[in-house]
């Protein structure tokens, strides 16, 4: 049930007693793991995004000193991925379904004393649904503190492995995420269907881009056929064990930095 998560720092082993007699759940680190299921083209897994998150997870967990005590709730598999929903088996949450799933679980993380809640995404279409939920949840809670992260934010050797292009555009399906998938579950990716397809028709001499800071909306086929945006078939699986290690050593480092953070505050306001 747990893999790739240690089954010691997997959240549902714990008992409500071991719970109730820790002595710093102020600042224990619980990490709510999220992808999603949904097309990676015809040569990967619908379980992509989901992959990636739990097994950097888990091995950062591995690494992670003894004394930080953080542990993984079970990964929410199913994302927002309706910019996908044109291929079949995509299956995806509304925007405001993902909001109440996260303000429950946190809800029920604060009940149990514990302070410092991240929310650790693999899926590039839900960042800003994170981002809302984070912010109300500190509203709400002041006291409550909410990281919502993206599994490739940390620093890492993408930039070192993969051509300009394929850094620019190929955001799904591509060299990184196929790399990826032969180092993590090589036998459920078929390269002999691997194909390359990056962008069409995207603005010329423009400001405008996909994904930068002036975005337009967009979804899948509107800009794929195959559901591929970059170049597969250059992947391998010693590139992707180089990308784990480097994502893996980030968020050892991450998450050590959020056992020590404390909130900033100003103290009272007050009126001249």
């Amino acid at each position: 049930m747990h893999y790739p998560i240690p089954s010691h720092r997997y959240f549902p082993y714990l008992t409500w007693t071991e719970i109730e007699a820790m002595c710093d759940r102020e600042n224990t680190v619980i990490v709510q793991p999220m992808g999603a299921i949904e097309q990676h083209g015809p040569h990967l897994p619908l379980s992509v995004d989901s992959t990636i998150c739990t097994t950097v997870l888990g091995q950062a967990l591995e690494q992670l000193d003894p004394a930080i005590p953080a542990y993984s709730l079970p990964p929410l598999y199913y994302g927002k991925s309706n910019e996908h929903w044109h291929f079949p088996g995509t299956i995806t949450l509304s925007a405001d379904t993902l909001l109440r799933v996260i303000h429950d679980v946190a809800e029920s993380v604060y009940r149990a004393g514990f302070r410092k809640l991240v929310l650790l995404n693999a899926h590039g279409g839900q960042p800003q649904v994170l981002e809302i939920a984070a912010r109300d949840l500190h509203l709400a809670h002041s006291d409550l503190m909410v990281f919502p992260l993206f599994v490739w934010a940390v620093p890492n050797c993408a930039g070192d492995l993969l051509t300009p292009k394929e850094l620019e555009l190929g955001i799904h399906a591509g060299d990184a995420e196929t790399s990826l998938m032969l180092s993590i579950l090589p036998d459920q990716v078929r390269m002999d269907l691997a194909q390359t397809e990056f962008p069409q028709r995207l603005p010329n001499d423009s400001w405008l881009t996909m994904e930068g800071a002036l975005p337009f909306a967009w979804v899948t086929q509107d800009l794929s056929a195959s559901g591929v945006l970059g170049d597969p078939t250059v992947a391998t699986a010693d590139k992707g064990d180089q990308l784990i290690a480097s994502l893996v050593q980030g968020w050892v480092t991450a998450l050590g930095d959020i056992y020590r953070f404390r909130q900033p505050h100003t103290g009272p306001l007050t009126l001249q």
